[in-house]
Order: structure tokens, then C-alpha cells, then sequence
């Protein structure tokens, strides 16, 4: 079954503290939409609204104008058909990763036994076989991001959001964790929405990249990728960025979101 994520002419306006203050518009007008199997990312400079973009379709944060959907369905807040995965891990430092894992899968009465039948599956599919009773602070950081990524996938979510889950990590192991990334995706038939600062990300992971443009945030362009799609045909992330297309697509894009050049790129 297709599930879509829609934004629906959603605004946001952030008010004033005080009558002596303006408010602040903070997003205008954005109408989105992400499917099953498309990985969509977002990128943007400072100030374009793409982390409360993320907010708005996890059920933070309620949009001042317009509609997010699931389905067709209003949301009402966060919901287990969507699942966020942060840049600080946000794990609980005095669980085990495996008990990280079950705790959405607790929450949800999911019988003892169904739950560490799944958590060892899960920990498998992230490459984490065996390591289930080691503590967060026993963990690297790549290690603790692929923990959260299996829990969220726990309650087996129609949708992933992913506010830079790799911003934090050194530069090999969020290379190695991009694929992961992508391999995960593909495994849960999931729509993805990413937020990332990485230009070279954003070429490396999406279906689509979204450029919002700044003060307030609106959707600049829409650019159609396939490069992921390549990596997981089997070809080599490190050829792929030596390909001119894909040379010619980062500058194009750094152009696009470092100029004012709303008009650079073809949908």
C-alpha cells in the first residue's frame, strides 16, 4: 500500500514576545508532497525554515496556516506512522541498546516475547547482530545512531524523519552510514524525509531535493536525483562523485541556495 505525507499550504509564524515586537514569518506557503519509496530531502540556508518544516510533519509543532496530511487524514500531533530520528541519538543512556530498541515496541503492549523476537531482528538489519546488552555509553557514535534508527523503525512507521543523523559523526563513518542510510530505506519500503546542511548528502541519498529559500522558508526548486539509486544498484558512491553530472548537479546547487537564483535548475 502507498502511504503519502502531504503539506498543504502550510505557513508558520513565529509571534512576537510582546506587542513592541513583529512576529516573525517563519514558512510560507509550502505545498509538499513524499511517497512510499521516495527519499526526499531538504536542504536550504540558515533561516529557511527546514528543521519546523521537519517539526510540522512529525506533530511538534502545529503550522499556522494550512494542513499536514497522512493519507488524506489531518494529523493531530506525533503519531507511530511517523518516526524521527534526531542528530543527538537521544537514546536512554541507562538502557541497554537492545531494551533502546523494545521501548517503543513496550509502550505499545507488544508481548515480552514478540519484543526481543523483534528487537534481535531489528539489531540485525542495522548491523548491530550481538550487541544488544552493550550500554549507550559503551557505543560510538555510529554505533548509537544505528540504535535509534532501530528504534525507529521499531513500530514500523510509514515514514522516516531524519533531522541530520549524521551531522554529528566523523567524516568516514557518516560515509559509511549514508549507504546504510539508503539500504535501510530501500529494506522498509518507507517514504524518507531528510534534513541536511550536505549538499553532497542530499545528491548521495535523494529521490528529490528540495531547496527552500530563506526569510521566509518556501520551496525555491525541486530537482530529481538518481544517483542513490545507483549506489544501490551496486555502483561506487566514490565514482559517482567524480561523474560529471553529479560534479555539475553539487555546483549547480550550491549556486541555487548561495545565490538568489531561484530559477537555476530544471524540476
Amino acid at each position: 500500500m502507498t502511504s503519502s505525507l502531504e503539506f498543504r499550504n502550510v505557513g508558520l509564524i513565529y509571534p512576537g514576545r510582546d506587542r513592541s515586537e513583529p512576529s516573525v514569518p517563519v514558512l510560507d506557503r509550502v505545498n509538499l508532497s513524499v511517497s512510499s519509496g521516495e527519499f526526499v530531502v531538504i536542504i536550504g540556508r540558515s533561516g529557511s525554515g527546514k528543521t519546523s518544516l521537519l517539526n510540522i510533519a512529525a506533530g511538534f509543532q502545529r503550522p499556522t496556516s494550512g494542513q499536514l496530511l497522512v493519507d488524506g487524514a489531518p494529523i493531530q500531533g506525533p503519531g507511530v506512522d511517523r518516526a524521527v530520528v534526531f542528530q543527538d541519538d537521544a537514546l536512554y543512556p541507562w538502557l541497554t541498546a537492545a531494551e533502546n530498541i523494545a521501548f517503543p515496541l513496550k509502550l505499545a503492549g507488544v508481548p515480552k516475547a514478540q519484543r526481543e523476537t523483534q528487537v534481535t531482528d531489528l539489531l540485525r538489519d542495522v548491523g548491530l547482530e550481538g550487541q544488544g546488552q552493550r550500554r549507550i555509553w559503551e557505543l560510538s557514535g555510529g554505533m548509537r545512531q544505528r540504535v535509534g534508527i532501530a528504534r525507529a523503525l521499531a513500530s514500523k512507521p510509514r515514514f522516516l524523519l531524519l533531522d541530520e543523523p549524521l551531522g554529528a559523526l566523523d567524516a568516514l563513518t557518516r560515509t559509511r552510514l549514508q549507504l546504510f542510510l539508503l539500504q535501510i530505506w530501500q529494506a522498509s519500503r518507507s517514504g524518507a524525509l531528510l534534513i541536511t546542511h550536505s549538499i553532497e548528502e542530499a545528491l548521495l541519498l535523494a529521490t528529490r531535493i528540495v531547496v527552500l529559500a530563506p526569510n521566509p522558508g518556501r520551496i525555491a526548486q525541486v530537482v530529481n536525483v538518481g544517483f542513490g539509486h545507483e549506489i544501490l544498484a551496486g555502483a561506487s558512491a566514490q565514482k559517482i562523485r567524480q561523474t560529471a553530472s553529479f560534479r555539475q548537479t553539487y555546483d549547480d546547487l550550491t549556486d541555487l541556495i548561495e545565490g538568489d537564483d531561484t530559477e537555476g535548475l530544471a524540476a
